[in-house]
């Protein structure tokens, strides 16, 4: 569509009726949202349940805090490696084929991480499940971008999120509950179980992906003609605003040139670093204070992820509704960078320990929300691909480096102080930089109707 096209969407889609208007992104999002809910509540579940089986897989395959960190930590090389080209894969074959492909690889990867026996197939194992992972976050909010506006985009990525959350609040009694009662059943250890129970669901659900999922609006089956034109309008009244790619064979190229790319990589860097924290090693801090009950543990774990989904659906939708993004970033980060900080000095209370917990919590989620409405606001329909999984891929460095440096310096002090203190300055400098390198007339968004 030309930008005179794009521009003339803006009054035909403002002449629609407002309640017309919701009613068709209830029916798109009821649609798609509810599946990719569910398929990323799988997904992190099977990225982060080892944090449960921690102790166990530690005392039966023979590792130290240092070894565990690695392990974690090696699941990102492969996605890092692999996030652009299967980004900008989706884009050529379309989000149903590579959703497909993601979700079967890694839940039957997932799943045969019960048959690990040395330290050694659990680095393996761990690096072929980021690998297989690998796109599938990107091409999510790459996907998103196909149906919905810039308006709308936190909040949409709000719900997407919601399911890390949702998979915190079932992930901790669940895998308790598997490590409590599937001890020693059919000869498996309860941690084997685990893996199990938990990674085969994704290898199903990416099946049905290929049959339940559409690429674009234009495709949908389940939407007559006025309802993708509504659609259609918003998305071009979006572009409007947005300098046209003249050369698309260059597009993702100039959006790996653009210095706001970076800026938003180190950002979006600090949000797997809150993460790392909250995902890997809640249950170890939970347990620290002297609670020692593994159900217990797993559902005070749950705690921190409700502040968190609580506190995300609040920030994002002020940030749509204001249309600002860069310090609700800010302060979302500077919340749980105040969280980190705290954790070291609080841990012989459970209570205290669970609140900064859920600071840190506040920040990841708000925080992730919310960048990932800013790289659609300025990127091109041609250069957002590249564009926004150079961001999530270059972020995951992060993710990578934390976990091996908390393992390491617990083994060699015997605490996370220094580590978590360490996570808080990373964790408020990126905000710091978002807040101060991109500029708010950078970003092109207009708000479609009067909500």
């Amino acid at each position: 569509m030309t930008t005179t096209a794009a521009t003339d969407a803006v009054p035909h889609l403002l002449q629609r009726s407002h309640e017309r208007i919701e009613k068709v992104y209830r029916k798109v999002t009821l649609r798609l949202m509810t599946f990719i809910f569910v398929a990323w509540v799988l997904n992190y579940l099977d990225r982060v349940n080892i944090s449960f089986a921690q102790v166990y897989l530690k005392h039966d395959l023979g590792m130290s805090d240092a070894a565990y960190g690695l392990g974690v930590s090696l699941f990102f090389i492969g996605y890092i490696a692999l996030e652009i080209p299967s980004t900008l894969y989706l884009q050529k074959i379309g989000a149903r084929l590579t959703i497909t492909r993601i979700m079967v690889l890694w839940g039957l990867i997932s799943a045969s991480m019960a048959f690990m026996t040395t330290p050694t197939e659990f680095y393996i194992a761990r690096a072929l499940l980021g690998a297989a992972e690998a796109g599938f976050w990107p091409g999510i909010i790459l996907y998103l971008t196909y149906w919905y506006p810039g308006a709308r985009r936190a909040r949409i990525t709000s719900r997407f999120l919601l399911a890390i959350a949702a998979a915190g609040i079932i992930g901790g009694p669940l895998s308790g509950w598997i490590l409590t009662h599937f001890v020693d059943v059919m000869g498996m250890k309860n941690w084997q179980w685990m893996f199990i129970l938990e990674g085969l669901p994704a290898a199903v659900m990416g099946v049905m992906a290929y049959f339940y999922l559409v690429d674009k609006p234009e495709q949908a089956k389940w939407l007559d003609d006025e309802e993708k034109s509504i659609i259609l309008d918003a998305l071009a009244a979006d572009r409007a605003g947005k300098k046209p790619v003249t050369d698309k064979r260059h597009a993702v190229l100039a959006a790996l040139k653009d210095p706001r790319v970076y800026v938003l990589a180190a950002g979006w860097a600090t949000v797997p670093l809150c993460g790392t924290i909250l995902n890997y090693w809640t249950p170890t801090i939970i347990r620290n204070t002297g609670i020692q009950d593994v159900l217990h543990v797993g559902l005070l774990s749950t705690v921190p992820y409700i502040v968190g989904a609580i506190a995300m659906i609040l920030i994002a939708r002020s940030s749509d509704i204001r249309l600002e993004r860069r310090k609700h970033f800010f302060f979302s980060i500077a919340f749980g960078a105040l969280g980190a900080c705290l954790l070291p000095h609080v841990v012989d209370s459970a209570i205290i320990s669970i609140t900064c917990l859920a600071m840190i919590a506040v920040s990841y989620f708000g925080a992730a929300a919310i960048i990932w409405s800013i790289p659609p606001a300025y990127l091109n329909d041609e250069s957002a691909a590249g564009g926004i999984s150079a961001i999530s891929s270059l972020g995951q460095i992060g993710a990578f480096c934390a976990p091996i440096g908390l393992g390491w310096i617990n083994t060699v002090t015997g605490s996370l102080a220094i580590g978590l203190t360490i996570i808080g300055a990373l964790v408020l400098a990126g905000g710091m930089a978002v807040l101060i390198a991109v500029p708010a007339n950078a970003l092109s968004e207009k708000p479609l109707t009067d909500e």
